[in-house]
């Protein structure tokens, strides 16, 4: 696919639209289940209480979403690509789900309790606007969740999970998809990715407050969490 490097919205959109309908048994696939339990540990940290306003951007088909909903939370799903949520509104009509850019979020200020990201922010041109976007239609006191790739700190299962990344995963995806370029795509916003420090600092120099990250699975995935 040309120009696979853009993060342009309209093209991150195409990418997702292709992959849609089998986007989430790859990452069951890719990840050896370890999303199971990585989506855990995030529903855990956003800690959703009924009646709750949750503001879930990137959401996709609405996997993260559903456990949201679950507890009673009112759950927004926002996502760029209008295929992924075609397949979220099909698997889930309970959620509600809109088309929107993370940059520009139809919604007034002040008027969510929580809002979160799993495994998208890395995909948006600049994820500072993004996260000064979110903060302005959070609730003053309001909390932000991040669950993103990031970078493992033992050395030997960095080098062993950059050569998966290259070229295993992008394999094992693209036979199932049949867009292995897709998957190429995802590997090198994952490689290229701040580290968990850096992207720390982004989010503090973004309009939140209290921020701090915890390593899931030796620092493959980040949990970042912020107040505002």
């Amino acid at each position: 696919m040309p120009e696979q490097d853009t993060k342009d919205p309209a093209r991150v959109a195409a990418i997702f639209n292709t992959i849609a309908r089998r986007y989430d048994l790859v990452n069951d696939v890719v990840s050896f289940g370890r999303n199971q339990k990585w989506r855990r540990v995030t529903t855990q940290a956003i800690d959703p209480q009924p009646a709750e306003r949750i503001l879930d951007v990137a959401g996709g088909t609405g996997s993260s979403a559903a456990p949201l909903v679950a507890t009673g939370a009112h759950v927004v799903v926002c996502d760029i690509s209008a295929g992924m949520i075609e397949v979220g509104r099909r698997r889930h009509p309970n959620i509600e789900f809109i088309t929107a850019d993370a940059e520009d979020l139809p919604f007034d200020a002040d008027v969510f309790d929580k809002v979160t990201i799993t495994f998208g922010i890395r995909n948006m041109p600049d994820p500072a606007a993004v996260l000064r976007e979110l903060a302005r239609v959070t609730k003053n006191g309001g909390k932000l969740v991040i669950c993103e790739f990031s970078h493992p700190t033992n050395p030997l299962l960095r080098l062993g999970y950059s050569f998966y990344l290259r070229y295993v995963l992008p394999l094992i995806a693209g036979l199932i998809t049949k867009d292995k370029s897709a998957y190429d795509y995802f590997a090198r916003t994952i490689a290229e990715w701040p580290n968990q420090i850096e992207f720390a600092r982004i989010i503090a120099n973004s309009g939140w407050k209290k921020v701090g990250y915890r390593n899931l699975t030796g620092g493959i995935v980040a949990l970042h969490r912020a107040t505002k």
